[in-house]
């Protein structure tokens, strides 16, 4: 394996400044999802998700963005998940986002509640069929003997459910909505003097600051 202490980029795409990023960190964020979309960036909404268990222990893995409702950032999962039951304990938790073809970051710390129950089945709908059928089947998180057993739950929900296009939700499956604390976006610079600009909640605005990198 070559020396991981030798892998490294130089980062020179482009700039960010404090004087003009948008006042509004949703507009910024907006503008810079357009962007990625744009350069045909790999799965634009993946994000990693970390969050701390009742014992203290951090978990991190990746989900998909699935809307921006209410300045709040939207994502659907098993309830009974690992990450399901660490937000039901915990609610605080961050959300990162890596563009490496923009050389981009953007980071998010804030607080997950439960989406509600109308949009969740409106989304869970819109799933493909089979999606659906997999969170039916899947006990997600939990240990199973080995892929046989997915499958043939997969195959008496399939079953179950002949001749139904759009299957009912299951009850341990559903949405979080992340009301953002803070969101920094980082762009990366050449030399390592990246750019970092924070913007912190405040009662009513957003505070927005460079940090060094």
């Amino acid at each position: 394996m070559q020396n991981l202490a030798d892998l490294r980029k130089d980062y020179a795409l482009a700039t960010l400044d404090i004087s003009t990023v948008a006042s509004n960190p949703f507009k910024q964020f907006e503008q810079w999802f357009g962007e990625a979309q744009h350069s045909q960036v790999l799965e634009p909404n993946a994000m990693t998700l970390a969050t701390v268990n009742e014992f203290g222990r951090p978990s991190a893995r990746i989900v998909l963005l699935k809307g921006l409702e209410e300045d709040k950032f939207v994502f659907y999962t098993n309830y009974q998940s690992a990450k399901g039951h660490d937000l039901d304990k915990n609610p605080a938790c961050a959300i990162t986002f890596f563009w490496p073809e923009m050389e981009r970051q953007i980071r998010i710390e804030g607080v997950a509640e439960r989406q509600n129950n109308e949009k969740s089945e409106q989304y869970f709908q819109s799933r493909p069929r089979a999606s659906q059928i997999s969170a039916w089947a899947s006990p997600q998180s939990t240990v199973v003997k080995d892929r046989t057993i997915l499958e043939e739950r997969a195959a008496q929900i399939e079953t179950k459910f002949t001749g139904q296009e759009k299957l009912p939700k299951p009850n341990q499956w559903g949405g979080y909505k992340i009301e953002p604390l803070s969101i920094e976006f980082w762009q990366g610079r050449t030399g390592r003097l990246h750019d970092r600009i924070l913007y912190t909640k405040t009662t009513d605005t957003w505070k927005i600051s460079r940090l060094a990198p």
